[in-house]
């Protein structure tokens, strides 16, 4: 900590956090010359030698001093078990006691002990294991990979949001399938994912895939991760077929169904983010997405109709363009003979959706019409019925019978307000 507070003045930094009970401290550093502050700032972290050890049902440890090299050996990896000397005498030296600078060389995940061991102590090191080895496309070493298999129960004594936060790691890859497929290896993805670990061996229709639900789902969610780092938009792309395996049903002369999926999938992500406790904004948007992933492929195969497209814009709203990367994805990863055609007509229907999108200014969509000019209008006092006529102005602008104007739509109020209230009384007074 003292070393912290002296390199804090050196570097002229400001934001110094210090835990006297473990002896550490962390200090972040911001480059001046650089505008962006998330991309141009650092975290140093400053640490005693110390040695832990853990209780069989938890992974805090019971923290002692030691020296350097018992440091350097409660590393979770090799890898991270490297110390360089930075007083006068030995400035520069590297201290690699598990040779990790040959690991890294030779692109090698494993422990600097036992790792049944290790991964006993902490079974979090078992997710890290894998997420390094995605993010850095290195190898999980065999005995480590065995460790995994052995030790993976373990991973439920570990919390739901540590789980949650190297899962989205993972997710936040260059080529996310790569963890995936190495926690379904190893028996782990059934622990922290089970819903993803249910989808191995669903198949589908040849007609519009060449894989089964799981390795189409992490074809999916590789090419989402080709352009765009959105981590909710990623973790849309794992879920969207969740549901496949409840719906799934064999018609003859057609083949595996899964008729449903996108709204018992949507439903199915209320428990997901509960268990990973997502926050509800993100859990809102996943669902959306999960609604809507087949209606721009469905119009694709339609004869697409403005008011079908006004209303796959309106649903979708801000997320839009998220929505179309999805589906995108989804056409892409099916089968070889089939995505020719149908990102064709895929086009199509995002031209359109540009060209209505554009005309009607549909984002963000509700009647140009507001409810208290609708009270004012109609003699109403707030309630069902106003919600009644204005549900009645956006239907029309959907279904392209006016323009998604003020005027048109204060017209068309006029033309059909009494119509709608009659009916609103009748079906009130018959109930």
């Amino acid at each position: 900590i003292a070393f912290a507070k002296i390199l804090r003045k050196r570097l002229h930094a400001k934001n110094l956090v210090t835990y006297e009970k473990f002896g550490t401290a962390m200090l972040v550093v911001n480059d001046e010359t650089c505008t962006d502050q998330e991309e141009n700032s650092f975290k140093l972290e400053f640490v005693s030698a110390r040695k832990e050890s853990y209780r069989e049902d938890s992974r805090k440890p019971e923290v002692r001093k030691t020296n350097l090299l018992s440091d350097l050996a409660r590393r979770d990896f090799t890898i991270n078990a490297i110390a360089m000397g930075l007083n006068k005498h030995n400035f520069g030296v590297i201290v690699d006691p598990y040779q990790g600078v040959q690991d890294i060389k030779k692109k090698i995940i494993r422990t600097p002990l036992d790792p049944e061991l290790t991964f006993k102590d902490d079974p979090l090191r078992i997710l890290r294991a894998i997420r390094f080895a995605t993010g850095l496309h290195f190898n999980i070493d065999e005995n480590t990979k065995t460790a995994i298999r052995n030790s993976c129960s373990r991973l439920k004594i570990v919390s739901h949001e540590r789980i949650t936060d190297e899962l989205l790691k993972i997710l936040s890859a260059q080529r996310p399938s790569i963890g995936f497929y190495l926690m379904d290896e190893t028996g782990v993805l059934e622990f922290v994912f089970p819903e993803i670990a249910a989808l191995k061996g669903v198949e589908q229709r040849d007609k519009y895939h060449h894989k089964d639900v799981f390795v189409h789902t992490l074809k999916v969610v590789d090419n989402v991760a080709k352009v765009s780092n959105k981590i909710q938009l990623r973790f849309a792309a794992l879920v969207h077929d969740i549901a496949k395996p409840r719906t799934k049903a064999f018609k003859e002369g057609v083949g595996w169904t899964f008729h449903g999926h996108d709204e018992i999938g949507a439903r199915m992500m209320e428990g997901i983010a509960r268990r990973l406790r997502l926050s509800k904004e993100f859990k809102t948007y996943v669902q959306k997405l999960i609604r809507l992933h087949l209606r721009p492929i469905f119009l694709s195969s339609e004869d697409v109709t403005d008011s079908a497209i006004r209303r796959l814009a309106v649903q979708a709203g801000e997320d839009l363009d998220d929505l179309l990367i999805l589906c995108r994805a989804d056409i892409t990863s099916g089968n070889p003979q089939r995505v020719k055609a149908h990102l064709a007509n895929f086009d199509f229907v995002v031209r359109r959706l540009k060209e209505v999108e554009e005309k009607d200014k549909l984002r963000a969509f509700q009647s140009p019409v507001r409810g208290n000019e609708i009270m004012t209008v109609c003699g109403l006092e707030p309630g069902p019925l106003v919600g009644k006529l204005k549900k009645a102005i956006e239907e029309a602008i959907l279904d392209g019978l006016i323009p998604n104007e003020h005027d048109a739509a204060l017209q068309y109020l006029y033309q059909i307000k009494d119509e709608v209230i009659a009916n609103f009384k009748n079906q009130t007074s018959k109930s």
